[in-house]
This record gives C-alpha cells, structure tokens and sequence, in this order.
C-alpha cells in the first residue's frame, strides 16, 4: 500500500461510498476508520474484478468490510458495510 517512494498512497471515496458513509456514522463507522482499516486490516482477501476486502472488528460479533481497489496513485473505496462476524469469519 505504499508507493514507489515510501509514502503511503491517498484513500479516495467512491459517492456510493460517501453516501453509505453518512448512513453509518450514526453507528460509529467513519471515514477515519475506513482508512484505517485498509492501513492495517485485522484480515485482507481477494475480492472480485481485482478488489480487496480489509476487515476489522467493529464489535463482538460485526466487522467492518471495506472494498477498495488498489490503483497506481491511490486507494478507491468502492463500498463499506458492517457484517456479521460469524458469517466472514
């Protein structure tokens, strides 16, 4: 997740991303936590098209998921949601 020259790439957000966003900020999800969760996920998969999957705990039993594709330049967020632990664990 770093550049060529060390520094770490930016994380943009898509608008679906943005817009899923100001939903979940009222159950503690920010974009601060979104970006630390790509930074130094507790988890990373494949995911489809070439994305990736960082998860983190957000509680006992819900992760944060956050879809992103890791481009040139920078990071896009394409889409984060809470999930059920038991269900990607």
């Amino acid at each position: 997740m770093s550049s060529k020259n060390g520094k770490q790439k930016p994380v943009n957000l898509s608008p679906h991303a943005i817009e899923k966003l100001g939903r979940l900020v009222k159950s503690g999800i920010t974009e601060d936590k979104v970006i630390k969760t790509i930074r130094n996920p507790d988890s990373l998969i494949s995911g489809y098209f070439g994305r990736k999957i960082a998860q983190s705990t957000l509680a006992d039993e819900l992760l944060l998921r956050v879809i992103y594709e890791e481009m040139d330049k920078s990071i896009l967020v394409i889409t984060v949601y809470p999930a059920k632990r038991q269900r990607y664990e």
